[in-house]
């Protein structure tokens, strides 16, 4: 299966069907993807219902999908989030394409105190915005049934908040537990929450903050990553311990 699109007001659908693409989602299909009728895809709601089939009809404002079959994907768990810190150049959005991707269930703007980009007001939701339409088109990319959400921004404060009821893990160069000396049980419920800071490294007196709340710093490797690598680095040892891979 070489594309998948999304409807998200799909609730259900059943091998017969006919389910239509309208939109952006149809121009994209029709004018960037070359989608033709007879060409196979896929079609997801992003709550886990995925329909494959075949294109009986293709416009620039219209695409049709006839099913020839319906499942229903279970929600991964436990969760991954990846706690990106914002930084400039774009590199935190490579990060986040590249951990959705990977797998991660959720992705949160962290507005670390070294970070040099800075988000207030209408920036936020902006970049909240722009943060969506890069998981969409992962998602889609990758062949996700489920869609990864987009959180809000948040405060070393808020992100230490959520770490006594979360497996949350702070990478960190000169940690002295590599990743993959960290058991991440399969079967523990609790979601696993990878912080990853600015370029300039998380301050000391946030990753203090952080290790009193809960979490757990860890370093991958003896390599320095840069902030758009090191959490999807991170994701991939988790896929290993996790059974996902």
């Amino acid at each position: 299966m070489a594309h998948l699109y999304l409807r998200e007001d799909l609730v259900s659908a059943e091998p017969g069907d006919e389910v239509a693409l309208e939109g952006p989602e149809a121009r994209h299909a029709v004018a960037v993807s070359r989608a033709r009728s007879g060409e196979r895809i896929a079609v997801s709601n992003g709550r886990g219902l995925m329909l494959e089939g075949v294109i009986a009809a293709a416009t620039p404002s219209r695409l049709v999908l006839r099913v020839d079959s319906a499942s229903i994907a279970q929600r991964p768990a436990p969760r991954i989030v990846l706690v990106q810190a914002l930084a400039k150049g774009g590199r935190d959005e490579l990060a986040v394409q590249a951990a959705v991707e990977l797998g991660a269930d959720e992705v949160v703007p962290w507005q670390a105190s070294r970070c040099v980009s800075r988000w207030a007001g209408e920036k936020a939701a902006k970049g909240v915005q722009r943060w969506s339409a890069i998981v969409h088109e992962a998602a889609k990319q990758s062949m996700r049934a489920w869609l990864p959400t987009v959180g809000d921004p948040v405060t070393t404060a808020q992100l230490a908040a959520r770490a006594p009821d979360a497996r949350m893990i702070v990478l960190e160069p000169l940690a002295d537990a590599p990743l993959t000396g960290i058991r991440i049980e399969p079967t523990d419920p609790r979601e696993v929450v990878v912080v990853v800071g600015p370029e300039g490294g998380i301050a000391p007196e946030e990753s203090r903050r952080l290790r009193e709340a809960g979490a757990r710093p860890a370093r991958l490797g003896d390599a320095v990553l840069r902030t758009s690598s090191a959490g999807p680095a991170a994701i991939a040892v988790l896929n290993a311990a996790l059974g996902r891979w």
